[in-house]
């Protein structure tokens, strides 16, 4: 279990990387009942460093720490050209090596790559730099499509924002949905994002311009999840045909409406086997599933068995 984490700082750091990582796991909201973590900023060379928008800030903490963490993240590498430091690259491999994860968003992969710990993993980074992180490490097998990939215990991710994506995913893997669930709605984000990196954020919240209203037949859709809702029937209350829905609907998320409709009602499958004790029996029923189907999608999607994701997580 993740207890401490260290990022990575370095001259031109991305402020808005640092500052995700610092909202995820440096904030403690253990008055809400979530967990804490002991969170550091570290560097190669510890002192005053200045972000990519010109921000000082100071870093007390040398690799040492960043070695030593359960977590270790680094946001983004901006000279993809240029090695980093031997002592950040030791101090990144130790992490595995202890039973920790590391993790990169955007072009951090670069680093983890050069450390070797991507050395016949899959991986991503930002679409922009897939081709060089082929090209300069053809051991990695680089994924260009994805928010983030998971692998062992490595986990990358695409541009900055993906690696919102990657860090609740890493929480819902820790801790289970709920948790990564409760982070979510107090950082105002969607808990999963379906799709890759062309693929937007799904509407959540009422918009200039929402074409049928997507956005209240999206809330609709959710406190309805236990109703047998088909794509027709949600192209029925938009007022439009199904052909015009679905184009309609992809433009808008990302994603088809019945991926989404499935991504919905795993997550609220997610959230009952976590903090009820009912039967998967009563738990599809209440998901809009029958019992084969939740099992089905479980596999697909978790990997794994709605009862054994009960065991993993369960709060009762």
């Amino acid at each position: 279990m993740i207890s401490s984490v260290a990022v990575l700082a370095y001259e031109g750091v991305s402020t808005f990387g640092l500052g995700v990582t610092a909202e995820i796991f440096g904030c403690d909201r253990s008055a809400d009942g979530l967990p804490s973590y002991d969170y550091a900023v570290t560097a190669a060379v510890p002192g005053v460093i200045r972000t990519d928008v010109g921000l000082p800030m100071v870093v007390e903490a040398g690799v040492d720490r960043l070695g030593a963490a359960d977590l270790g993240i680094v946001v983004c590498w901006d000279e993809i050209s240029r090695m980093p430091p031997e002592s950040v690259l030791e101090a990144l491999r130790a992490i595995p090596e202890h039973g920790g994860r590391v993790l990169s968003q955007c072009t951090g992969a670069f680093v983890l790559a050069a450390a070797g710990l991507l050395d016949g993993r899959r991986a991503t980074t930002h679409w922009r730099y897939a081709a060089d992180l082929a090209a300069r490490y053809p051991s990695v097998d680089v994924d260009p499509g994805v928010l983030y990939v998971d692998d062992g215990p490595v986990i990358t991710s695409a541009g900055t924002a993906a690696g919102i994506d990657a860090c609740l995913h890493l929480l819902r893997v820790e801790h289970g949905a709920a948790v990564a669930n409760a982070v979510a709605r107090l950082m105002v984000v969607p808990p999963h994002r379906d799709g890759g990196q062309a693929q937007y954020v799904p509407v959540l919240l009422d918009e200039p311009g929402d074409p049928g209203g997507l956005a209240a037949l999206h809330q609709w859709t959710l406190q309805h999840l236990h109703e047998p809702i088909s794509v027709d029937d949600l192209a029925a209350r938009a007022l439009m045909s199904p052909r015009n829905f679905a184009r309609q609907f992809v433009a808008r998320t990302g994603t088809t409406p019945h991926q989404w409709l499935i991504s919905q009602r795993l997550m609220r499958a997610q959230e009952l086997l976590e903090h009820g004790d009912g039967g998967v029996e009563q738990v599809a029923a209440e998901c809009g599933l029958t019992p084969l189907m939740l099992r089905r999608h479980f596999a697909r999607r978790y990997g794994t068995t709605p009862q054994a994701y009960r065991r993993t997580f369960s709060r009762v």
